[in-house]
């Protein structure tokens, strides 16, 4: 059985291939970042040796080239719409899903959305050319050598321990998702507590300035009409005067003391403490799961919740 005749094996084999291929890309990518970033890097989204992305890519490229085997340059094309077509709807649907990004092309020239680029695209195709026309003979030949039973058992071993895998991964980064929600709307907590102290102080100086300006006004007022009786009531009006100075210097005293201003600024800071107490118990809580996945992916990056993402990369270098 040769490439050509691919849609002749079994449903065992196919899953097989599928998870070879996840575990060649997953060397592929580990070896490429950990040689980029001079740090050795268990790279992709599961915490095992694989990559769906990659199985799922191969698959595809060996199901859409299957028509234009004797074609190398429809081979190519082939390989790259399907391979980008896959690419940007997986980076789209774990987007939505996890709200941030395993991948991105944004610092990279003709890429669309940050989840596919062109260098990428060409690549894609090349691999198809280089899958159909030399790598998959051998995996093939290869597999067509174990025993089917031994196959099947090989098979069904490694579906446990990759969905179990799966299911812990995809845990974790539901539980980052939801840390990075919870840090933002912190944030925007106290941000909206920032704008309505900010507006109260505003308030609270302006009302009280209004009323000083009303006592000295009414200082004044009073002042006039009891010199205007001081041939009658002279000892009354040194009385009404000390009175209305009294009155006065304890209202600018209780103003310049900042009574008022101290004890909100005092909720405040305490309800800002409270929250940013409880910001690091859950970076804390969760820091053991998601670390991995920050170390596997350093271009992991989310548009909604870049601050967050930001922040926790931050808590991890420490």
């Amino acid at each position: 059985m040769t490439v050509r005749e691919m849609y002749q094996y079994s449903v065992t084999q196919w899953v097989f291939f599928f998870y070879f291929y996840c575990f060649f890309g997953w060397c592929f990518e580990s070896t490429y970042v950990s040689v980029k970033t001079r740090k050795l890097t268990n790279r992709g989204f599961m915490h095992g040796p694989f990559l769906p992305l990659y199985g799922s890519g191969a698959i595809m490229l060996l199901v859409v080239s299957m028509p234009f085997q004797n074609n190398l340059f429809l081979t190519y094309v082939a390989g790259c719409l399907g391979a980008t077509v896959l690419e940007y709807v997986t980076g789209v649907t774990m987007e939505a899903l996890f709200k941030v990004r395993y991948w991105d092309y944004s610092n990279q020239k003709f890429n669309f959305q940050g989840h596919i680029c062109l260098k990428s695209t060409l690549a894609w195709g090349g691999l198809t050319i280089l899958m159909t026309g030399w790598v998959h003979r051998y995996v093939e030949s290869i597999v067509f050598l174990i025993p089917a039973q031994v196959l099947s058992a090989v098979t069904f071993v490694l579906t446990a321990v990759i969905f179990a895998d799966f299911a812990l991964s995809f845990k974790a980064a539901m539980d980052l998702r939801d840390l990075l929600i919870k840090l933002e709307n912190a944030k925007a907590e106290l941000g909206r507590m920032q704008k309505r102290m900010d507006v109260y102080v505003a308030l609270t100086t302006e009302e009280w300035e209004l009323r000083i300006k009303e006592a000295k006004e009414e200082l004044k007022q009073r002042k006039e009409n009891v010199y205007s009786a001081l041939t009658q009531k002279k000892e009354d009006v040194s009385v009404a005067l000390a009175d209305l100075f009294e009155e006065v210097g304890n209202m600018a005293q209780e103003w310049e003391s900042g009574k008022l201003r101290e004890k909100y600024v005092e909720r405040f800071n305490a309800k800002k403490a409270e929250l940013q107490r409880r910001r690091t118990e859950s970076i804390q809580s969760l820091e053991k799961q998601w670390r991995r996945i920050f170390k596997a992916n350093p271009t992991f990056r989310s548009q909604e919740y870049s601050d967050a993402v930001e922040e926790l990369r931050d808590q991890l270098d420490k």
